[in-house]
């Protein structure tokens, strides 16, 4: 496919005319071809018409129309080949097998969602018949449904170029439940943007939908992407991005005459709780995953742990030091971008600059541009504590030890703690009563809470959780990722007292779409 360097609207290839942007290959500085148009106010608002006009004939679709578009998307971007690796290194400084693996969770998750629609469950139907003999009144029938919100607003991620960006969770989980999506690009990998939209405006012209099903912008993020949200015809948001992007959205949407959801995941340094008898017997194998985790992906993942709790005395110090060990042997890896990596910079100056915090160990630079050598620092619980600028996340390969004395002293540096996507327990025979101690507040701190693993790995699965309390998301009741992610794009509606020739498939009593219901608060399962 030819990367031309235009948004596309409702099916149409639209040359933006509020300027241009190039994408830059972070690891060599060289300006990428072509210039991508960026789309006016004007045009954005033709994508949201469309968008509105398309949503009432594809949220009527059938699970089978549906799910068939859903796996189409699925095969074109897999159908893309090698172009898609190849253009999304360039832009990004991601090696291609972390391209592919993207590549291959991206696929995946809309094939799942395609799952889900069959399946039916997250229509949520609930019918109580009526009971016209009940004593002491009577009751009417009564039936409910989850229908979807409206057109949405995707805005894609630096760091996941596919699997949160065109194509991604977001994308998925809300044409899943009905929606309409406008993708808001990213700047800094715009060609990956385009391809992976082109094959999903294919998907959607082979599905015979109405064009308006999906379009995708480029643009500035504080024109745009504000305009985006202002705008009366979305109905809901999906960001992945920095904690100040996502509370600038939110700002908006809260104050339009309308307000709208953001389900904004923004924030978070994913703790780790080294209990003591974790590293009784191999504290350099523990440390050397933890260097491992830190430092994937250029310590670009959400979900990096940033932040290690560990036991003071000989045992912590073992595990310390052979986490500097290893860390001083690690070159950095070339960095999405030159600005995020200029924040990163910026960020260890603050942490190393911070009182009661000392460097511990710092690898090498890379060999290519924006590679700066990652580092880890110390400090003690009580400082950690009184000290919030220590919870703010470095986003890129910097790590925070955090000395405690005892399991009383953990658990109160654990109830400073601001959200967290992840939170991580290293655990062994007799840490039971300290682990017991740590779960609830845990609990009210985090959205996955993992022991004796790393958090770099989220499954894209149905049990998955990938929220967490605020500053981590904006709503900590939602998920971004697992089939749990398609209820951010619905609502629940009752329908009292209809006429059985009025009602949608899915609450006709003969069950035309064959869903598993709560029949009068009783599950009635008619799936094969």
């Amino acid at each position: 496919m030819p990367i031309t360097g235009n948004s596309i609207i409702a099916g149409t290839p639209v040359n933006g005319t509020d300027g241009e942007v190039n994408a830059i290959n972070p690891a060599t500085g060289e300006k990428l071809e072509p210039a991508f148009g960026m789309v006016s106010v004007a045009q954005l608002e033709d994508a949201t018409k469309a968008a509105e006009a398309a949503f009432d004939t594809y949220r009527a679709t059938s699970p089978e129309v549906r799910a068939a578009f859903l796996e189409r998307i699925a095969d074109n971007i897999e159908a893309i080949g090698a172009e898609l690796t190849e253009r999304g290194t360039a832009e990004t400084g991601l090696p291609a097998g972390r391209l592919e693996g993207e590549r291959g969770r991206t696929i995946g998750q809309l094939r799942m969602f395609a799952a889900v629609v069959r399946q039916g469950d997250h229509l949520q139907v609930r019918i109580d018949p009526a009971q016209p003999d009940r004593k002491p009144a009577a009751r009417v029938d009564i039936r409910q449904r989850h229908i979807p919100l409206g057109p949405v607003a995707v805005f894609g991620a630096s760091n996941f170029p596919l699997a949160f960006s065109t194509a991604g969770g977001d994308t998925a989980s809300a044409l899943a439940a009905g929606c309409p999506v406008i993708v808001k690009a990213h700047n800094a990998h715009p060609g990956t943007a385009e391809l992976v939209g082109q094959a999903l405006a294919k998907a959607v012209k082979d599905s015979d939908l109405p064009d308006g099903v999906f379009s995708l912008l480029f643009g500035a993020g504080r024109s745009v992407g504000q305009a985006l949200v202002a705008d009366p015809r979305i109905k809901a948001v999906g960001f992945t991005g920095s904690q100040a992007g996502g509370i600038a959205l939110m700002k908006t949407a809260a104050a339009r005459p309308e307000p709208i959801p953001v389900y904004a995941e923004m924030s978070s340094i994913n703790p780790v709780f080294v209990l003591p008898g974790a590293i009784a017997d191999d504290a350099a194998a523990l440390a050397g995953d933890f260097v491992g985790s830190l430092t994937m992906g250029a310590g670009q993942f959400c979900t990096n742990p940033g932040l290690v709790f560990v036991p003071e005395g000989t045992t912590g110090d073992a595990f310390i030091n052979a986490a500097a060990g290893s860390l001083r042997s690690c070159a950095g890896q070339t960095m999405l971008t030159p600005g995020i990596a200029g924040a990163w910079e910026e960020g260890v100056k603050e942490l190393a600059a911070a009182d009661g915090v000392e460097q511990v160990a710092e690898g090498t630079p890379g060999a290519t541009e924006n590679a700066p050598a990652p580092r880890l620092f110390s400090t003690t619980a009580e400082n950690f504590a009184a000290s919030p600028r220590l919870q703010e996340e470095v986003f890129g390969a910097a790590g925070l030890f955090v000395r405690y004395s005892d399991a009383a002293e953990l658990a109160t540096a654990t109830e400073n703690l601001q959200g967290q996507l992840t939170a991580t327990v290293h655990y062994a025979p007799g840490d039971e009563a300290a682990a017991r101690e740590l779960l609830p507040v845990l609990e009210r701190r985090v959205g996955r809470i993992l022991f004796n693993g790393w958090p770099t790995g989220v499954e894209v699965g149905h049990a998955m959780v990938h929220g967490g309390p605020f500053p981590a998301t904006s709503d900590s009741r939602s998920t971004s990722v697992g089939s749990l992610a398609i209820h951010r794009f619905q609502r629940p509606v009752s329908y009292q007292n209809v006429p059985a020739e009025l009602l949608p498939e899915p609450l006709q009593d003969n069950n035309p779409w064959k869903l598993n219901r709560r029949l009068d608060g009783s599950v009635e399962t008619l799936k094969d």
